[in-house]
């Protein structure tokens, strides 16, 4: 379908719906200044990932990991959210949006204002501990880090292996966020995906639970993804340019609360 009217019938559809879940990935968040995962300037491309169980083991390996975090909080913790986190946080407000699914650990939906956030991979905003389950800000921490080079400990057990509230390679998924982002996508009427390449299981088949639920599903994205042959309308482009187009689709405005 040509991007224009592809873009038309999207903005058509949003204006009907009143609940619509956005399902965001990493390419929402580069007009950030947050590479994605992929990308040449991206975590995968510059450094080993530490597993799970290598953390818990090795202090080698946990020193390792913190710097790696330590130097992308350096390069990003200043990043704020974009057009896109903005518009989904105002069609939330305005009761389009019933909440977001996301695939990032960045923290910039809620920043934008955004209130029903549900994180599958968990967040870079706070750290905790694996042995007492204390957690707290994470930015005093990674500041230490980066003064001092040295793991910070556990600020309540003192002796704790501290790691940020994120998923790791070979950690288990929390299963009680995963039941809360099926039983969200399946109570949508149209589910959004941005940003995602929609590779990464099980967080890639949560759109697919609001589409065998009835609702609509559409995807946004600068490249094809693993799940364009289900959706009901794909458009491949930027994210801030489609966004732009929707607003020319209602007049200039950025929500479609108001339109008759």
């Amino acid at each position: 379908m040509n991007m224009e009217f592809a873009i038309e019938e999207l903005a058509v559809l949003i204006q009907k719906c009143n609940r619509i879940v956005c399902f965001t990935g990493a390419g929402i968040s580069t007009d950030s200044g947050i590479p994605d995962f992929r990308s040449p300037d991206g975590v995968w491309a510059k450094n080993r990932q530490i597993l799970f169980d290598e953390f818990m083991s090795s202090p080698a390996a946990r020193h390792e990991y913190w710097r790696q975090k330590c130097e992308s909080f350096h390069r990003h913790g200043d990043s704020v959210p974009n057009m896109a986190h903005r518009t989904i946080a105002r069609w939330e407000e305005h009761g389009k949006v019933a909440g977001v699914i996301t695939q990032n650990i960045d923290g910039l939906h809620q920043q934008a204002g955004s209130r029903n956030v549900l994180e599958i991979h968990g967040t870079a905003i706070e750290v905790m501990c694996m042995d007492c389950n204390w957690r707290g800000p994470a930015e005093p921490l990674s500041r230490s880090f980066l003064e001092t080079g040295r793991v910070p400990s556990c600020e309540q057990c003192a002796t704790g292996r501290l790691k940020h509230a994120t998923i790791s390679f070979g950690q288990s998924l929390d299963e009680a966020v995963l039941n809360d982002c099926k039983c969200l996508a399946e109570s949508a009427d149209m589910v959004i995906a941005f940003g995602s390449s929609l590779m990464v299981e099980p967080a890639a088949s949560m759109p697919l639970f609001g589409l065998n639920a009835g609702a609509f599903f559409a995807i946004i994205n600068r490249e094809a993804t693993d799940k364009d042959a289900y959706a009901h309308l794909t458009i491949h482009g930027e994210i801030s340019d489609v966004l732009e187009e929707l607003f020319v689709c209602w007049g200039g405005r950025d929500c479609p609360a108001d339109i008759e």
